[in-house]
């Protein structure tokens, strides 16, 4: 048996330019770091001979089938198809968070089915060419209007700069940020649940048919990720991140009507007005969580702020994917 675990992400800056339709006449660049949430898999021994079909997978449905083609989910389906598999295999997945949350749970779950089935095969792969081969079966196989960032940042782990030359070619500039550092911007995240679920590739493939329109927004995207990265780096007060993190946020919501609605306004309204710095949905936007930077000391009045809403606590810079188990 194999069991594999990838990390859940938080993207600070440069959400949109992680694109190819964008990085590869522009470059591309996001802030993010890995988070201690994960998606796992298993991949266990299948005897198909003793049953009439070949192949399990298991979700929040259960598929027992023949062929591999008749799999209903597509990234197990042309997962196993990519690394050549007919038969005689179990496959589960279980998660920490909810899907379509802005966290990157898909791709990281298509990064940790990889890992799971090369490790499986007795392949050894290195970090990056998992996140190239989880690019691959989400953008080219199933056509998904996806960016770059959320598959390296599950199979590479940290707290890091990416940037994007091409779906083959992504720089990882690691912040090597101190112990401390980390755990005092820990304490400065205020990070909710709007309790709304959306699928990222429908907001993004509007996005991408105005890139036109968006050029010059996604230009100042860009450009606060080196601003921000040089904050972190030189520890600078964190006050002037959560100012840029609402600056961020203003050009995000300019990218497409689906990235806010009135719900999402209300709740960073309420946050903004209780003393955070600043914020911003995490994701495509529609839903899922919104961070907010705020001085500890005030986020008890948050909590008051933004009642009966879960609150999430995670550590900063996890580690990527990893194989935890293999007997």
């Amino acid at each position: 048996m194999i069991i594999s675990r990838a990390p859940l992400r938080i993207s600070f800056f440069g959400g949109g330019t992680d694109f190819p339709e964008y990085f590869k006449t522009e470059g591309g660049a996001v802030l993010a770091t890995a988070i201690d949430k994960h998606s796992f898999v298993t991949a266990s021994p299948f005897r198909s001979e003793l049953f009439d079909y070949a192949i399990k997978v298991s979700y929040r449905k259960n598929e027992s089938v023949t062929d591999i083609a008749q799999l209903e989910h597509p990234v197990f389906r042309e997962c196993l198809r990519l690394l050549k598999f007919e038969k005689d295999i179990e496959l589960h997945t279980v998660a920490d968070l909810p899907a379509f949350t802005g966290l990157g749970s898909s791709s990281t779950f298509t990064v940790s089915l990889l890992h799971a089935l090369h490790a499986y095969k007795g392949e050894y792969v290195k970090p990056l060419q998992l996140a190239y081969e989880a690019i691959h079966i989400e953008r080219n196989i199933l056509g998904e209007s996806v960016g770059c960032q959320d598959q390296t940042t599950a199979a590479v782990g940290g707290f890091n700069v990416l940037e994007f030359r091409s779906e083959t070619d992504i720089r990882v500039h690691d912040l090597n940020l101190r112990p401390e550092r980390i755990s005092e911007l820990e304490s400065h995240l205020f990070i909710v649940y709007t309790g709304v679920k959306r699928r990222a590739s429908e907001i993004e493939s509007r996005k991408l048919k105005s890139l036109g329109q968006n050029r010059s927004t996604l230009q100042s995207m860009r450009g606060m990720v080196d601003k921000a990265a040089e904050i972190l780096v030189e520890d600078d007060g964190l006050e002037a991140f959560g100012r840029m993190l609402h600056h961020n946020w203003i050009a995000k919501r300019n990218l497409d009507p689906g990235v806010s609605n009135p719900e999402i306004d209300q709740i960073y309204r309420r946050g903004i007005d209780a003393g955070a710095w600043g914020g911003k949905l995490l994701g495509a936007g529609g839903g899922g969580f919104i961070l907010f930077m705020a001085p500890p000391e005030i986020h008890s009045r948050l909590r008051e702020a933004i009642p009966e809403r879960f609150i999430m606590a995670c550590h900063l810079d996890a580690p990527g994917s990893q194989i935890i188990f293999a007997s």
